[in-house]
């Protein structure tokens, strides 16, 4: 692996950061449970903790405390604005780790032109964190870096206490319990402005009619209300349960937290090798194994599913395109089976030009058609126009990057904003012209499921 810090062909790097300096150390540690690291940190890091684990299991990222934050409001520039402060900052790294190299980890909101009143009070348009400490667990080797970005000449007797604190941290999450969590009890559960969505679908299908777009994500929020307050590491626990086999992430600011079990990658790049994956069309999982397999091949040969998929396969293969000097794209499309659902999936890769980075894919592939619409722009408006409520960082990118460039995005679907006692769940679907309301809102309830048996909501066929 290259141990040579993140850097840009571009000549425009940030000058904000030239007087930092980015100190890091890195050991490493047996292996330990990640939910026991984050929880350690509670105590006095509440409210700056944030949380990855791929979907193969071969790397977690747990992160404590705030090192360094990077934001962007500017609705245009906030990709490139993270990538140039990031690269900057990068430069300024004294010690360089070979094994280990540190992460920037965070998200941006969907669409930062949607002026609906939000619950995201504490979510910038971009929002991403240099912790100030790193567990990194890759494959059966486990790393605890510390990260301190100051401008102070003499930083030794803060480091001192970074260390110190970090061996208070690995105790305590190599030999404190975890905390017993049992499911939240939900006290109610209120469908946020349903016969809005229910509206916004016949107008949307009307504009699609019209020839205006093709394809338009209209999505829906449900609003939980819990019995006591909810801990972050509890939220985190249930979902790693229920949906092991998706990428798991939580991002905190301040007192709430985002969260979620997402089966779709955005984009990984992993020395200049890209891989994303194009994750749409989708039919619940069967009670049998007959009847899933009957249901897997009716969504194989269905045809609204099948063109909503193709659009996603056409976009990224454009944008892969644009940034890869080579590429590779299976024909069809195969099944990808979670616990509740079933998707149409087919993978994209490609090797990366000179020049061009994560943060550049990033920028280009969201939103996807999968998650807003075809042609995007148009898309967009008509989400602003007919869509009932703020996205917030729902269906946007959430991932993390290293100082090398390496790196992985997913699409935060199946996800939830955590608020004390209540939690903000989210779902959608495409809008096509023969879409009608209700098969659009049952489609919404298959993907409700997975974070509502997560936070103790039950679904009406389920005891």
């Amino acid at each position: 692996m290259n141990s040579q810090p993140y850097s840009s062909t571009s000549n425009s790097m940030d000058t904000r950061y030239s007087a930092y300096r980015f100190y890091t150390e890195t050991i490493e540690i047996s292996p330990l449970s990640a939910l026991a690291f984050f929880e350690a940190g509670g105590k006095g890091h509440n409210g700056k903790r944030m949380f990855w684990q791929n979907r193969e299991k071969t790397f977690t990222f747990v992160g404590l405390g705030h090192a360094h934050v990077l934001s962007a409001s500017d609705y245009y520039g906030r990709f490139e604005d993270i990538k140039q402060q990031w690269q900057s900052l990068c430069q300024q790294i004294v010690n360089e780790e070979p094994e280990v190299q540190p992460i920037l980890f965070g998200g941006f909101s969907f669409d930062p032109l949607n002026d609906y009143e939000s619950e995201w009070i504490h979510f910038p348009d971009a929002y991403f964190v240099v912790p100030s400490f790193q567990l990194t667990l890759k494959e059966d080797r486990a790393y605890v870096s510390i990260h301190l970005i100051s401008t102070k000449q003499d930083t030794f007797g803060e480091f001192e206490a970074l260390r110190k604190e970090r061996d208070q941290l690995i105790h305590a999450a190599q030999v404190s319990e975890l905390a017993s969590y049992e499911k939240p009890l939900v006290i109610e559960r209120q469908e946020i402005k349903k016969q809005q969505y229910m509206e916004s679908i016949k107008k949307v299908t009307e504009v699609i009619k019209a020839e205006q777009a093709e394809k338009v994500v209209i999505a829906r929020a449900m609003k939980l209300t819990f019995e006591q307050h909810l801990p972050s590491s509890s939220a985190l626990y249930q979902v790693s349960k229920e949906q092991p086999e998706s990428f798991l992430f939580g991002l905190e600011a301040e007192d709430q937290f985002f969260f979620g079990a997402t089966p779709e990658r955005l984009v990984k790049v992993e020395d200049q090798q890209a891989l994303s994956t194009c994750l749409a069309g989708s039919i619940p999982r069967g009670k049998t194994v007959e009847q899933d397999t009957e249901l897997g091949n009716e969504l194989l040969n269905d045809p609204k599913n099948r063109s909503e998929h193709q659009y996603v396969v056409n976009m990224i293969s454009q944008v892969f395109a644009e940034h890869c000097a080579s590429m590779y794209i299976p024909k069809q499309p195969k099944l990808m089976k979670i616990r509740d659902i079933q998707h149409l999936y087919t993978p994209v890769e490609g090797k990366l030009t000179d020049g061009s980075t994560l943060f550049d894919l990033v920028k280009d592939l969201h939103p996807t058609p999968a998650l807003g619409g075809e042609p995007k722009e148009e898309a967009l408006s008509l989400i602003r126009q007919y869509e009932t409520m703020n996205r917030g960082y729902y269906a946007a990118p959430v991932g993390w990057i290293d100082a090398n460039g390496n790196g992985e995005f997913a699409v935060a679907i199946r996800s939830a904003l955590l608020n004390e006692q209540d939690a903000f769940l989210f779902a959608g679907g495409g809008i096509v012209a023969d879409s009608t309301p209700e098969s659009e809102y049952a489609e919404t309830w298959v993907k409700f499921r997975p974070m509502l048996r997560a936070l103790g909501g039950q679904l009406s066929d389920e005891s």
